[in-house]
C-alpha cells in the first residue's frame, strides 16, 4: 500500500472540504431565498408549471455559464502567483512597471478600485439577508416567532461580529464539515422532492428558458435580477483563490456544492408544481414539519459561516488596499500565528456591524433586502470580465478573434445581469452604490493626497549625495550606534535626518535610508526582500519589499535576511520616523479643498507607521513636521 499517495488524497479531500467552508458558504445560502423571488407579485409571473421549468432552466444555466464556465474555468486561470480577487486581477492587467498613465490604463485601474469599493457594499449586505433569511424560517415553523425575527437577527449579527476580535483560526477548522452536511441536506430534500414530479427536469434544456424569455419579453429582465440571487458569492470563488488553489476550489465545486444546489432548486420548483401557495417559502416547505426548527438552526449555522468568510474577506481586501497604496493603515490585529490572512481590522469591523443592523432595521425581511442585493455583485462581475480581458491580451497572448468572442459572451451575460438589477436601484440598489461611491471617494482621495504630500517632500528635501558630501565636508559629532530613517524616496534626505543634524547636532556612526515597497506579487521571497547600497561616510540605502498579501514585519525582516552587514543586534538600532501634521489650505489648490481636509483627516487617524510596520516603540524617535497640502 502506497502511504505517500493515502496522505495526498487526504490532503486533497480536506482542501476540498475546506474550500466548501469558506468559498462556498455564500452561495450555498441563495436557496433559501432567490426561487422564491423569481415569483414575487410585482413581477407579474404566475405560479405555473411552464413558468417554474423556465425559471429554473435560467437558473441552472446560470450556474453553468456564470459560475462553472467563466469564474471555474476561465477566471480561476489568472492568478497573480496564486492570489485572486479584484486588486490581484488589476495588478495583473496594468502592472505598476508600466510607466505613465495612459487613459486606457487609467480606465483599468479605476475599473479595479471600483469593483472593489463594490464588495465592501457586498460585505454589509450578505450577513444581513443571509441571516435574516434563515431565521425567517422559525415563523413557518411557529407563528410565535413571527416578531421576534428581525430582533433574533440583530443579537446574532452582534454576537458574529463582536467575536471577529478573537479570530476565525479555531472554528475555521469545523466551516468545512458543516456546509458538506448543508450540501447533502438540501440536496436530498430537493431530490425527494423531484421523484415525486420527474417533468421539472426539463428545465436542463436550455429551450426551456428561451420559451420564458419569448413569452415575457422585456417583461424577462426584472425576473432575471431575481435569478442573479442564484450566483451571488461567485465572486468569493476567485478572491479566495489564495487559500485553497484552484484545483480543491473546482472538486468543491462539481463534485458537491453544484450538485447540491441544482437538486435543491429542482426540488423547490417540483413542490410549487404541486403546491403553488408553497411560493410563500418553498426552501423550508421542503422539509418535513419535524425538521424544521434542525433545519432552521443548521441554516442559522450556515449564514453565519457565509457571513463570516465575506467579512474575513473583507478584512483582507483593506490590507490589500492599504498595501497598494489606496487607503491609510488601519490598526490590524493578528489572530493567528500560524495562518498570515487571519487578521482582524476594527475600523471595518464595526462599521459592516452598523451598517449591517441598520439595513436590517430599514428593510426588515429577506424579500425586501433581495431588491438591495446583487447590484455589487453584479458590477463586480462586469469589471472581472473586463479586466480579464486585458489580462487575456497581455498575458496569456490571446489574439483579439479569441479574446472579444469569448470575453465578449460573458460580459454580455454579466450585462444583461447587471441591467435586470439596476431596476432595483430604487428600492435599495442604492445603497451598495453609495457605499462603494463613498470608498471610490477615500481611495483616489488618499491616492491623490499622497502624490501630493511626496511632491512636497520632494520640493524641499535635496539629494542625499549632496548631503554625503557636505557631512564629508563639515562632520557633526558621530555617536556610536545604527539609525534608520524611514523614508518615502530614499536618493533624497528624510526630513527627519535633516531635523536631527540641524537641531541635536550628532549623527549615528551608521546610517541607514530605508525604504518599504509593496510589490504587485502577493508574496515576496526572502532573496528579494532586501537591497542594500553603500555610501560613503557610514551611509546606506536600503529598500524592503513585500508583497500585498503579506503583513509587514519589518523588525522580523531585518533580523531574518540574509545580507552584507545586516542588523544582527537591534538592541543599538534607531529608527526615526517623521510624524506629519497637515494643513488644508486653498494656497496650493492641486485637489478640492473639502478632499484635503479628508486626506488630513485621514492621515491623522492612520495606524502610526511604528504598529503598522511592527516595530518596537522604545527602539523609536518621531520627530513632527508641519506641511501645507
Amino acid at each position: 500500500m502506497d502511504r505517500s499517495k493515502d496522505r495526498r488524497g487526504w490532503h486533497a479531500a480536506g482542501l476540498t472540504i475546506g474550500a466548501l467552508g469558506i468559498v462556498f458558504g455564500d452561495i450555498g445560502t441563495s436557496p433559501l431565498y432567490a426561487l422564491r423571488e423569481c415569483f414575487v407579485q410585482s413581477y407579474g409571473l404566475s405560479v405555473t408549471s411552464q413558468n417554474i421549468i423556465g425559471v429554473l432552466s435560467l437558473i441552472f444555466w446560470s450556474l453553468i455559464v456564470v459560475i462553472s464556465l467563466k469564474y471555474l474555468v476561465l477566471v480561476l486561470s489568472a492568478d497573480n502567483h496564486g492570489e485572486g480577487g479584484v486588486l490581484a486581477l488589476m495588478a495583473l492587467a496594468v502592472p505598476r512597471r508600466v510607466k505613465g498613465l495612459s487613459a486606457k490604463r487609467r480606465l483599468v485601474i479605476l475599473a479595479g478600485l471600483f469593483g472593489t469599493a463594490l464588495l465592501y457594499g457586498d460585505g454589509i449586505i450578505t450577513p444581513a439577508i443571509s441571516v435574516l433569511s434563515a431565521v425567517e424560517g422559525l415563523a413557518i415553523a411557529t407563528p410565535l416567532f413571527k416578531d421576534w425575527v428581525v430582533a433574533i437577527t440583530i443579537a446574532i449579527l452582534f454576537t458574529l461580529f463582536f467575536f471577529q476580535r478573537h479570530g476565525t483560526a479555531r472554528i475555521g477548522l469545523v466551516f468545512g464539515p458543516i456546509i458538506l452536511i448543508w450540501f447533502i441536506i438540501i440536496g436530498g430534500l430537493g431530490l425527494m422532492e423531484i421523484f415525486n414530479r420527474p417533468e421539472v427536469l426539463a428545465a436542463v434544456n436550455p429551450l426551456a428558458a428561451g420559451r420564458l424569455i419569448a413569452q415575457e419579453g422585456w417583461l424577462v429582465i426584472p425576473i432575471l435580477g431575481a435569478v442573479f440571487l442564484v450566483v451571488t458569492g461567485g465572486e468569493a470563488l476567485y478572491a479566495d483563490m489564495g487559500h485553497f488553489g484552484p484545483l480543491p476550489i473546482r472538486r468543491a465545486w462539481f463534485s458537491v456544492a453544484l450538485p447540491g444546489l441544482v437538486l435543491n432548486y429542482f426540488g423547490q420548483g417540483a413542490l410549487l408544481i404541486s403546491n403553488p401557495r408553497a411560493i410563500e417559502n418553498p426552501f423550508y416547505l421542503l422539509a418535513p414539519s419535524w425538521a424544521l426548527i434542525p433545519l432552521v438552526i443548521l441554516a442559522t449555522l450556515v449564514t453565519i459561516i457565509a457571513s463570516q468568510a465575506i467579512i474575513s474577506g473583507t478584512f483582507s481586501l483593506t490590507s490589500q488596499a492599504v498595501q497598494l497604496g489606496y487607503l491609510p493603515r488601519f490598526y490590524t490585529v493578528h489572530t493567528s500565528r500560524k495562518e498570515i490572512g487571519q487578521i482582524y481590522v476594527g475600523a471595518v469591523n464595526w462599521m459592516l456591524l452598523v451598517l449591517t443592523v441598520w439595513l436590517v432595521l430599514e428593510f426588515g425581511s429577506s424579500s425586501a433586502l433581495a431588491a438591495a442585493y446583487g447590484i455589487a455583485v453584479s458590477a463586480t462581475m462586469v469589471i472581472t470580465s473586463f479586466l480579464v480581458y486585458f489580462v487575456t491580451r497581455r498575458l496569456w497572448k490571446w489574439s483579439v478573434y479569441a479574446a472579444v468572442p469569448i470575453i465578449g459572451v460573458f460580459l454580455i451575460i454579466d450585462l444583461l445581469f447587471f441591467t435586470a438589477n439596476i431596476l432595483k436601484i430604487f428600492e435599495g440598489g442604492w445603497v451598495p452604490l453609495v457605499i462603494a461611491t463613498i470608498m471610490m471617494v477615500v481611495f483616489t482621495t488618499w491616492r491623490r493626497g499622497r502624490e501630493i504630500l511626496n511632491r512636497r517632500f520632494n520640493e524641499i528635501l535635496v539629494p542625499l549625495e549632496s548631503f554625503v558630501k557636505s557631512i564629508m565636508i563639515s562632520p557633526p559629532m558621530r555617536i556610536p550606534g545604527t539609525a534608520v530613517f524611514m523614508c518615502r524616496n530614499n536618493e533624497l534626505v528624510n526630513p527627519a535626518l535633516m531635523h536631527n543634524v540641524r537641531h541635536n547636532k550628532v549623527l549615528h556612526e551608521r546610517v541607514i535610508l530605508l525604504s518599504v515597497l509593496f510589490e504587485e506579487e502577493p508574496y515576496v521571497t526572502e532573496a528579494g526582500r532586501i537591497d542594500v547600497r553603500k555610501l560613503a561616510g557610514g551611509f546606506e540605502i536600503m529598500t524592503v519589499r513585500f508583497g500585498f498579501m503579506e503583513q509587514p514585519d519589518l523588525f522580523a525582516a531585518l533580523l531574518d535576511a540574509n545580507y552584507e552587514g545586516r542588523l544582527e543586534d537591534l538592541s543599538q538600532v534607531t529608527f526615526f520616523v517623521g510624524r506629519e501634521t497637515l494643513l488644508a489650505t486653498k494656497a496650493r489648490a492641486e485637489m478640492a479643498l473639502w478632499r484635503e481636509h479628508l486626506f488630513a483627516f485621514l492621515t491623522r487617524n492612520a495606524q502610526p507607521i511604528t504598529n503598522y510596520f511592527r516595530i518596537p516603540r522604545e527602539h523609536v524617535v518621531e520627530i513632527g513636521l508641519q506641511l501645507q497640502i
